[in-house]
């Protein structure tokens, strides 16, 4: 049970006692642009850098909602505490972006944007009571920050 806290804690961020939501995400947000620093550093091509984003998003999505599953045995349903579901909603704001801390800002910014405010179906997945619903309702933002951030470069208006 150990390993499964300290996954959906984000190795406890989630205990922050000031926004453990926000927290988390700006930790899921810096973790992938070093990640992607590095291996842009290291002279990886784009491609296997978007393929090992998607896998590392997937790999964690199924994770973190495997252990959220186990953890709601001994929480309360989507406790504020677990912030792993914010961290792979960000990775899928900042997916294929650039690598521009700005841009990764904006993808911060904008996934905290419609996690917060829940907008068209966001509200109706979190209100459901699985251990899916913690995780996809995180998705579902951060799908929708990125069709938002993917508009905005694709136009030219950053």
């Amino acid at each position: 049970m150990k390993w499964h806290n300290r996954i959906v804690t984000v190795l406890g961020t989630g205990y922050s006692p000031f926004a453990p939501g926000t927290a988390g995400s700006t930790v899921g947000i810096g973790m992938l642009f070093i990640t992607n620093w590095l291996f842009n550093d290291l002279g990886f091509e784009q491609p296997a850098v978007l393929f090992f984003n998607l896998a590392l998003i997937v790999g964690v999505l199924f994770l973190g909602t495997y252990s959220i599953k186990k953890v709601h045995t001994i929480w309360e349903h989507d406790a504020s505490k677990i912030v792993i579901d914010e961290v792979v909603g960000v990775w899928i704001a900042a997916f294929a972006l650039p690598l521009r801390w700005e841009y990764y800002l904006a993808a911060l910014v904008l996934f905290r944007f419609f996690d917060i405010v829940k907008p068209l179906f966001i509200r109706r997945i979190d209100a459901m009571k699985g251990h899916w619903s913690v995780m996809l309702d995180d998705v579902v933002a951060g799908v929708y920050a990125s069709i938002v951030l993917q508009c905005i470069l694709f136009f030219n208006l950053f």
